[in-house]
């Protein structure tokens, strides 16, 4: 299997501060219904952010051997992580 540091660390970051964040949150006896949609936003951008580099990774990873699987395959997951 590829190995994707980058776009995994950026999700695993991401997830491990919305975790603390939402814990820290609900500690302090703050309401989370408003925190929680601000929480819900900023993973979600980790999410894309991390996505777009593992997605820019296959990009680069196919223009240097381009052939028809790989390029096929990178269609693939560009519909898949697009949609």
């Amino acid at each position: 299997m590829r190995s994707r540091p980058p776009g995994a660390l950026i999700i695993f970051a991401g997830a491990a501060w919305a975790f603390a964040r939402f814990a820290s949150t609900g500690l302090r006896g703050r309401s989370l219904i408003g925190e929680f949609h601000k929480i819900r936003l900023s993973l979600g951008r980790f999410l894309v952010l991390g996505l777009e580099f593992q997605l820019a990774g296959d990009v680069l990873r196919t223009a240097v051997a381009p052939g028809f699987t790989e390029i096929g395959q990178l269609a693939a997951i560009a519909a898949i992580r697009t949609s």
